[in-house]
């Protein structure tokens, strides 16, 4: 299986690259939400793009750790339109509340909101506490709801449609995903069962 996941880590480590190299990059890429309509590929080519390298750590870590996941449980094709129709949608949110934004987080928060609805009893690490997928999702949510009324560096809006967005498409996987289990030919109702736990609940 082709993990794109990791190929899109590959990218945006290249293009802050080309940003160190060529500072303009930045500025004619980035989401101006007073550009926006001129240049409307701007809300793609601004996912790419990152301010420093705490920045494209997260965004990397996130994406190749949680992306792989969702990646394996939903295929390379389907895992993509995720990742690109959530940062498309948190980059429309951020042009009414910023006046400039980069960075994949919205695209990311799309993979968590998705994972929180399909696999929701997944295990993750939130400050040094384990806890189920979909908790963690939120403890995000709120610290950037919070984030709202304390005006920063941090795009929390762009965090927070990113992440509403990917949990609708989590819901249309998920109502999806049985059906087409179920119209395969010899399978039992205890290996659906088995399917179900698995994919939905996070069981092995």
């Amino acid at each position: 299986m082709r993990y794109f996941s990791l190929y899109l880590v590959s990218a945006l480590i290249v293009v802050f690259v080309f940003q160190q190299v060529n500072p303009s990059l930045t500025d004619n890429f980035a989401l101006k939400s007073g550009e926006v309509v001129g240049k409307p590929w701007t809300l793609l080519t601004s996912i790419f793009l990152h301010s420093g390298i705490l920045h494209l750590l997260y965004n990397s870590f996130g994406l190749a750790l949680f992306g792989s996941i969702l990646e394996g449980r939903i295929g390379s094709a389907k895992f993509l339109w995720v990742f690109m129709a959530s940062g498309l949608i948190s980059g429309i949110v951020a042009a009414f509340f910023y006046p400039a934004t980069i960075g994949a987080s919205g695209a990311v928060f799309g993979v968590i909101g998705v994972l929180a609805v399909i696999a929701p009893m997944m295990i993750v690490w939130v400050s040094y506490i384990p806890m189920p997928m979909f908790i963690a999702a939120v403890v995000w949510a709120v610290g950037d709801v919070l984030g709202l009324f304390m005006p920063g560096e941090i795009a929390n809006a762009a965090h927070l449609a990113g992440l509403a967005a990917g949990a609708l498409f989590g819901i249309f996987l998920r109502g999806k995903a049985p059906l087409k289990i179920m119209k395969k030919p010899g399978l039992s109702k205890e290996k659906i069962r088995e399917w179900e736990e698995e994919y939905m609940f996070g069981k092995k």
